[in-house]
């Protein structure tokens, strides 16, 4: 009954939207010819009449039992129509507080008559600010459809970082970072091949995953089990649990909530041994070289956020090896290195996370990145240092939700340690 009602509102709030672009739209077109306003406002009406089908169809009908490919996109292009209308409003609403301003000077100061257009031949601001929300809407668009291809275009992110504390024989030391597969997601296995491939080239001296494998449930890996058990390092494959490993079970009370979430991680776990990769739950391994060792220390899903389930125990993983001299931690999410790393375990060098997906949207730039995920999380894609510490926030190797990436690639990372 929740999920009825909310998409009732959404359509409302959608239907809404809709008539105010609609308005704007109709006005902007006031100069056309009556064949292109009739293609392009016919155009508005027919694609928005659909995205409602969609939505209704989505909620009135057994959604799970469609094909995967039209699940996946049905439902991103209707959120994607839906951003980009309320993005184009928000130029709309600044319009018309100017104009419910300049009104009401109007009565308060008779003798103000501001002029509407720079000159005589220029836009006016209204159809300025009309255009203006026009075209960032429909870029906005433009941009998450375009981003449907990108999805699998694997970007092998090379990164050297010096410790002064590393032991000598792990000088050039080569780590394969990925995380948030998100199994569940994929529709094209081929793809994922190529990227599995990409990442057996760097002949790695060890592969860490940072969590999520999967999106709710373990039989996501089933189709993708042979592709990722082809994973090669000298040292191995180490993994963790990240929150989606965990599925979003309900339950009359938290400890049903719990004893539902540690029975999915079970069968997780389950599949990580199948695959040979060697699961790191609040648990710790030794790499040694020369006679010299580093700790590789693993915990289940901690997070600084609530709404997460909690199960990290990093006091358990570190106990054992506080006294090797170079650690490493994966910790799925990057707020737990703030949240407790930084504060009481000065001792662990490099911590290795994921969880953001950089929200798959955003701009990076040299000297400039962007994405609207920073507003949560204060570490969301690539390297970070306090002190001597140092995190690294890996960009996932797959997708959830928006099946696409606009700006932000799915990221293979390569560490190499001096």
């Amino acid at each position: 009954m929740r999920r009825i009602a909310g998409s009732w509102i959404f359509l409302f709030v959608l239907l809404i939207v809709d008539l105010y672009v609609f308005q704007v739209l109709k006005t902007v077109a006031l100069t056309w010819s009556p064949k292109v306003k009739l293609i392009v406002l016919g155009a508005y009406i027919g694609v928005s009449v659909l995205s409602y089908l969609l939505m209704l169809s989505i909620v009135f009908t057994n959604y799970e039992s469609w094909h995967k490919l039209l699940r996946t996109y049905a439902f991103a292009i209707v959120i994607g129509l839906f951003l980009a209308k309320f993005l184009a409003s928000t130029f709309f609403v600044v319009d018309d507080v100017r104009r419910v301003v300049q009104w009401a000077g109007s009565f308060i100061f008779p003798n103000w008559n501001p002029k509407n257009t720079g000159s005589g031949t220029g836009i006016t601001r209204s159809m300025f600010l009309s255009w203006a929300g026009l075209a960032v809407g429909g870029g906005l668009f433009t941009s998450l459809v375009y981003g449907f291809g990108n999805k699998y275009r694997y970007h092998l992110q090379k990164v050297a970082m010096n410790f002064s504390n590393l032991p000598a024989a792990f000088k050039g030391f080569k780590i394969i970072h990925i995380s948030d597969i998100h199994s569940g997601s994929f529709t094209d296995k081929e793809a994922v091949k190529k990227g599995i491939d990409k990442i057996n080239k760097q002949n790695a001296d060890v592969i860490l995953f940072t969590g999520d494998l999967v999106n709710y449930a373990a039989e996501e890996m089933n189709e993708y089990k042979d592709i990722f058990s082809q994973l090669r390092a000298k040292h191995g494959v180490y993994a963790t649990l990240g929150n989606h490993d965990y599925g979003f079970p309900s339950g009359s009370s938290r400890e049903e909530i719990r004893e539902k979430q540690l029975a999915n991680a079970e069968g997780v776990k389950q599949v990580h041994k199948e695959m040979g990769w060697h699961l790191l739950s609040n648990d710790h391994v030794l790499i040694e070289r020369n006679g010299q060792q580093i700790a590789i220390m693993g915990i289940d899903n901690k997070s600084a956020k609530i709404n997460f389930p909690s199960f990290g125990k990093l006091d358990v993983a570190h106990a054992p090896v506080k006294d090797v001299p170079f650690k490493i931690l994966m910790s799925h999410d990057p707020s737990h290195w703030n949240g407790e790393v930084t504060s009481n375990y000065t001792d662990i060098d490099l911590t290795l996370a994921g969880h953001t997906h950089g929200m798959q949207f955003g701009v990076e730039l040299p000297g400039f990145r962007w994405s609207p995920v920073k507003y949560v999380y204060k570490q969301w894609a690539g390297l970070y240092e306090q002190d001597k510490q140092k995190l690294y926030v890996n960009r996932g190797f797959g997708f959830i939700g928006y099946p696409g990436r606009v700006g932000i690639l799915p990221e293979i990372t390569l560490i190499e340690l001096t």
